[in-house]
C-alpha cells in the first residue's frame, strides 16, 4: 500500500487545508471544491486528508457500509440486527472522469433478474463512498450523465438503480470532494452549488516558500514511509482535534445575531435560493468547534463567507468567482452585537486555524470604445504606402443576448452535450440492437421477441420465458452530443469601421454563453493584418475564450484567406484528437478580403476546402449600412453552409429560425 503524503507536510495552502478540516470535523458542511492552476497540491491535500478521519463503524460483510447503531432498513444485504459491528479505516474513493454508469451506481444482472427472478446487484463507487469521502479529480470534465446521477444521489442521500422495473436502493451519504482547473472549463450552476465550500489556489511566487516544497517533495520520493513518520507526532495532533472538535460540536451556540449577520450576507451578496445560509451557519459552527468554543464568533461568519460564497455569486461563465471583502465587512458590522454574542469581535483576516478568504481579482479594465475609421484600401481604395497595421484599442463589447439554436446536421456519435443529435447512452429510444460489450439499457419487447420464437425447443414448462444471452438486446437510443465550435473572427479595419466590433464581440460572447450550455468546446481564430493566430486552441474553457476575445485588438488589412486556412488546419489537428466530435465552424466576417495578390480568389480556394470536406459552418454578415454589398452570404456559398446576419442571430427575432447550418461533417464511424 503506498504511504500518503502527509497532510500536515503540504506546505502553505491555508484555505485549502482549513476548508477540508472543516469538512472533517462537519460532514454536513458539504463537501469542498478546489479550484486552481495544475501542480498545487491540489489532489495532494485530499487524499492526505483521508488518512486523518476517525475510524468508521460498520455491519461485519455488509457491502453498503451500513451503521451497526442505525442500519440501513432497505439495505440490500440486510435486514441487519442492530448492535456489535467492527470498525474500519475511513474510505475514500475516487471516482475516475470517464466511468461509466455502471461503475458508479453498481450493476444489476439483467439476464438474472428475467430469467430467476433474482436481484443480482453489484454495488458500484457511490456504495463505496458511503460514511466516506468521494473524490472527483477534474469534475468539471465529468460527463453529463454521471453528473446527474451525483446530483440525485447527493439530494436524497441515496443510490437508485432501476432497469425495467427492476429496482435497487441503497443509502449513498458522502462527503464530496473535487478539483478543477478553471482554464479547462466550468462545472454546471447544478453541481458548483452542491459543493459547500470552495477554495481557489495557486502556487507561492515566495522563492523560501517553493524551495520548501520541493525540499520535501524530493524527500517524500526519496523515502515515503521514512517521510511520513517524521510528521507522525503532527498527524496525530491534527487527528485528536478532529476528534475533539466533533466531540463538542452539538454543543456550539449559534445565536440569534450570528444568524441575523449569516441571512445579511448572503442577501447583501444575493446568493440564488437558502442552501448558502444553511451552509454558512455549519460552517461558522464548524469553525467555532475548530478552535474549541462553544460560541460562534463574527471572525466565524466571516471565514464562513469567505468558503461558502464565492462560487454561488456567479452569474455566468464570464465572472470571475471572489467575494468583495470591504462590502462584507460592512455587512457584519451593520448587523454585528444583535444579542451580544459576536459584537465585540473585530472581523480579522482569517478565522481559526489560519487562512482568510481569496481576496477578489483585481479586473483588468476595459478598452474604451473609440469611434473607428475604416481602413485604408478596404472596398478597393488604394492604401497609402507604409500605411500598416493602423492597430486601435480592444472595443467594449456589447451585452450578450440569447441566440438561436444553431446545429450540425446528421445523427453523431460525439461526447454528451445539448447541441446535435448523436447516437447517445441516454435520450429517447429509437431501436434495438445486439449488445456490444456489457448490457447497459435492455430493450425489453425486443428481448421477448428474439426469445418468444425458441421457448419450446428451450423446454419452457412455467410461466416465465426461457431467456439465453443471445436474445438480449439493447435499447438504440438518441441524445445531444456537443460539438466543436470554432470561432473565425475577422479583427481587420473594415470590421472596426462605424463602431461595428462591439457588436460583433456581443454576438461572439453570446455564442460562447450558448456553447457553454450546450457542453461544447470552443476554439478562437482571428486573423487581421496580414496573418492569421490561434487566439484560442479548442478547450472546455469558455471563460478563457471570453477573455481573448475582450482584449482583441482591431485594425489593417482583412486576410481572408489566412483566417480560412488557419482554421482548416485546427480542425485538421482536433479530428486527430478527437475523430467523434462534429465541428461547427462559425466565420464572423462582413466578407470582405484585401491584401496579397487575389485575395478575393485565394478566399474563396480556402473557402471550399471546408465544403470539399463537408464541414458545418455559419458565416455571421456584421456588414451595415444602406448598401450592402453580399460579401459575406457569397462567401457561405463557397464554404456550403448559412449566411445569418447579427439581427437574425437573436433568439426573438422575427426572421426564420436557424435550425441546420448547411453542410455536413464528418461523420464518426
Amino acid at each position: 500500500m503506498t504511504t500518503p503524503f502527509p497532510f500536515t507536510a503540504v506546505v502553505g495552502q491555508d484555505d485549502l487545508r482549513l476548508a477540508l478540516l472543516l469538512n472533517a470535523v462537519s460532514p454536513a458542511v458539504g463537501g469542498v471544491l478546489v479550484r486552481g492552476e495544475k501542480g498545487t497540491a491540489k489532489s495532494t491535500a485530499v487524499r492526505a486528508l483521508s488518512a486523518l478521519l476517525p475510524a468508521v463503524a460498520v455491519v461485519p460483510g455488509c457491502r453498503f457500509s451500513c451503521d451497526p447503531a442505525a442500519p440501513d432498513p432497505a439495505c440490500p444485504d440486510g435486514p441487519h440486527e442492530p448492535g456489535g459491528g467492527s470498525a474500519r479505516p475511513a474510505r475514500m474513493v475516487e471516482l475516475p472522469v470517464g466511468a461509466s454508469e455502471d461503475r458508479l451506481v453498481g450493476a444489476l444482472d439483467i439476464e438474472r433478474a428475467l430469467a430467476e427472478g433474482v436481484k443480482a446487484f453489484e454495488p458500484g463507487l457511490l456504495a463505496d463512498a458511503h460514511r466516506g469521502i468521494l473524490y472527483v479529480d477534474e469534475v468539471n470534465l465529468l460527463h453529463d450523465h454521471l453528473v446527474d446521477l451525483l446530483l440525485d444521489a447527493a439530494a436524497m442521500g441515496a443510490s437508485y438503480v432501476e432497469r425495467e422495473g427492476v429496482s435497487v436502493r441503497h443509502a449513498a451519504r458522502f462527503l464530496l470532494v473535487g478539483t478543477m482547473n478553471p482554464e479547462e472549463g466550468e462545472l454546471r450552476p447544478q453541481l458548483l452549488d452542491r459543493f459547500g465550500l470552495t477554495v481557489e489556489v495557486a502556487a507561492s511566487r515566495e522563492p523560501d516558500r517553493r524551495v520548501e516544497v520541493v525540499r520535501r517533495r524530493l524527500a517524500y520520493d526519496d523515502d515515503p514511509a521514512a517521510f511520513a513518520a517524521r510528521w507522525a507526532e503532527e498527524e496525530a495532533a491534527v487527528r485528536q482535534r478532529i476528534v475533539a472538535a466533533r466531540e463538542l460540536l452539538p454543543q456550539v451556540r449559534l445565536g440569534d445575531g450570528a444568524l441575523r449577520q449569516i441571512a445579511a450576507t448572503c442577501a447583501a451578496f444575493e446568493v440564488d435560493g437558502m442552501r448558502a445560509d444553511i451552509v454558512m451557519a455549519r460552517t461558522a459552527t464548524a469553525l467555532a468547534a475548530w478552535a474549541g468554543r462553544t460560541d460562534v464568533l463574527a471572525e466565524d461568519v466571516r471565514q464562513a463567507a469567505l468558503l461558502a460564497l464565492p462560487h454561488r455569486r456567479r452569474r455566468n461563465p464570464f465572472d470571475a468567482p471572489g467575494l468583495d471583502e470591504d462590502r462584507l465587512d460592512e455587512t457584519l458590522e451593520q448587523f454585528s452585537g444583535a444579542d451580544g454574542d459576536d459584537g465585540d469581535d473585530d472581523p480579522g483576516p482569517g478565522g481559526p486555524g489560519g487562512g482568510g478568504g481569496q481576496p477578489e481579482p483585481d479586473e483588468d479594465p476595459r478598452g474604451g470604445d473609440t469611434a473607428a475609421r475604416p481602413e485604408p484600401g478596404e472596398g478597393g481604395e488604394p492604401q497609402p504606402a507604409g500605411a500598416g497595421s493602423g492597430e486601435q484599442a480592444p472595443a467594449r463589447s456589447a451585452e450578450p443576448f440569447r441566440t438561436k439554436v444553431l446545429s450540425v446536421p446528421g445523427l453523431g456519435e460525439g461526447a454528451a452535450g445539448r447541441r446535435s443529435r448523436a447516437r447517445t447512452e441516454h435520450g429517447r429510444t429509437t431501436g434495438a440492437r445486439r449488445p456490444r460489450g456489457a448490457l447497459t439499457k435492455l430493450h425489453l419487447a425486443a428481448t421477448v421477441q428474439a426469445a418468444a420464437p425458441h421457448q419450446r425447443a428451450r423446454g419452457r414448462s412455467g410461466p416465465g420465458l426461457v431467456i439465453r444471452r443471445d436474445d438480449l438486446r439493447q435499447a438504440a437510443r438518441e441524445g445531444r452530443e456537443g460539438n466543436l465550435v470554432l470561432f473565425v473572427v475577422d479583427a481587420s479595419g473594415s470590421m472596426a469601421a462605424r463602431q461595428r466590433m462591439g457588436a460583433v464581440k456581443g454576438a461572439v460572447l453570446s455564442l460562447l454563453l450558448d456553447a457553454y450550455q450546450r457542453r461544447d468546446k470552443v476554439g478562437l481564430v482571428t486573423f487581421r493584418g496580414s496573418a492569421a493566430e490561434v487566439a484560442l486552441p479548442p478547450t472546455s474553457s469558455v471563460d478563457a475564450a471570453a477573455v481573448r476575445l475582450e482584449s482583441l485588438p482591431t485594425g489593417g488589412r482583412t486576410p481572408l484567406a489566412a483566417g480560412l486556412l488557419k482554421a482548416h488546419e485546427v480542425l485538421r489537428v482536433e479530428r486527430l484528437r478527437d475523430p467523434a466530435r462534429r465541428a461547427l465552424v462559425v466565420v464572423v466576417t462582413d466578407g470582405r478580403a484585401t491584401g496579397g495578390p487575389e485575395p478575393v480568389a485565394l478566399a474563396g480556394r480556402a473557402a471550399r476546402l471546408f465544403a470539399a470536406g463537408r464541414v458545418a459552418s455559419v458565416v455571421v454578415d456584421c456588414e451595415s449600412g444602406p448598401v450592402r454589398l453580399g460579401l459575406a452570404g457569397r462567401l457561405a456559398g463557397e464554404l456550403g453552409g448559412t449566411a445569418v446576419t447579427l439581427d437574425e442571430l437573436r433568439a426573438d427575432s422575427i426572421a426564420g429560425l436557424v435550425r441546420d447550418v448547411q453542410g455536413t461533417s464528418r461523420r464518426a464511424a
